[in-house]
Formats: C-alpha cells, sequence, structure tokens
C-alpha cells in the first residue's frame, strides 16, 4: 500500500468547476448546484485501505454536519480500467454498502482530480461560502493497522470553525493515502 501525502493546494483557490455522473442514481451533479454553501470535496474510491479505514467515520461526519449546512461530495479519479474494484458499478453498491448520504461521483477523465491537485484517496478539500479553499488535509490520525480510532477530529475542528466564522486553521496536516491511479500518460507534473 503506497503512502502518498496530498499536495496541499494553497489555500484561498476558488474551487475548479466540474459536473459529473453520478453512477448511483445516473444524474449529473455540479459545483454550481451548491452555490453560497460551504463544500467538502473528498477524493476517495472503493478498495483502498486508507478509505476504508475511514468509511463509517465519514458517513456519520457527513450526516452530522451535513444537518449544520455543510456540502459533502466525494469523488472516484481512480483508473477503473486497471482497477475494476472503483467501477462506477461497484460505486453505487458502496453508495448502498455504505448508506453514503452525499453524492458520489465518477470523474472518468480524471480531469477534476487534477485540476484539484488531488494525489491521494482520501484527499480532502474544504471550500467556505464563496467555494475558496479553507482547509486541506487529513480526516483525523487514524491509519490502517494504527489502531487508532477513525473520528474525523481534525476535519470537524476544520468545519466547525469555518461554520462559526473563525480564521484558518493555522495547522493542517496533510491528507495520506494511496496515490490516485492514474490512467497512462495521465499523470499530471505536480504529482511526479
Amino acid at each position: 500500500m503506497a503512502r502518498t501525502p496530498s499536495t496541499m493546494l494553497e489555500l484561498g483557490t476558488q474551487a475548479p468547476s466540474f459536473s459529473l455522473i453520478e453512477p448511483a442514481t445516473n444524474k449529473t451533479i455540479s459545483l454550481q448546484q451548491f452555490a453560497d454553501t460551504p463544500v467538502l470535496i473528498a477524493f476517495i474510491c472503493n478498495h483502498c485501505p486508507y478509505v476504508v479505514n475511514l468509511k463509517e467515520a465519514f458517513v456519520e461526519f457527513s450526516q452530522e454536519y451535513q444537518a449544520k449546512g455543510l456540502q459533502v461530495i466525494a469523488i472516484n479519479s481512480n483508473d477503473v480500467e486497471n482497477y475494476a474494484e472503483d467501477s462506477p458499478e461497484k460505486m453505487a453498491q458502496d453508495v448502498e454498502k455504505y448508506g453514503y448520504n452525499f453524492p458520489y461521483l465518477f470523474d472518468e477523465t480524471q480531469a477534476v482530480a487534477a485540476a484539484y491537485q488531488a494525489a491521494c484517496t482520501p484527499d480532502f478539500f474544504l471550500f467556505d461560502a464563496s467555494h475558496n479553499l479553507y482547509y486541506r488535509g487529513q480526516f483525523d490520525d487514524s491509519r490502517p493497522r494504527n489502531d487508532i480510532a477513525a473520528t474525523g477530529e481534525d476535519m470537524r475542528a476544520a468545519v466547525d470553525a469555518l461554520l462559526n466564522g473563525q480564521d484558518t486553521p493555522e495547522e493542517q496536516k496533510a491528507s495520506l493515502g494511496c496515490n490516485i491511479k492514474w490512467k497512462s500518460g495521465n499523470e499530471p507534473d505536480y504529482y511526479a
């Protein structure tokens, strides 16, 4: 299992727009649908042990914070030709299995991952209501096999600060996970 850190995109960056298919519903979801709303974009996939480690805690976190006004969107950008367990069909199964209460979108061309400079799964990007980057970093200190429970401690602190109108958290630890599975020739320059 490769340990790849987030690129830590510059704070204040405007969220790149996107319009992607949600395999579970076959609907197209765009960032513009959530104008004037704080948004958490999470690059995840089905099979990555780092994502599997926090799936249940992430669903609980999402349910709690969507009730407080945060929109959560998950995106899978992996190459499904070489990683069939991340296919749109399997994504729809994951939504049902884990009870995802947020859109789980498929970035087939990987252009959205590249636009966000996403590097790993999970990779989190929290934007304010104007869609300026407020926090990018880990969900918490939990990792596969480190015996720390997934609670979302770091993300909760960041979202609480955002929703309470506080300044951007000074300490932001890079998310760590499996590298995004880029299609051959698709790996962006920032990632090399």
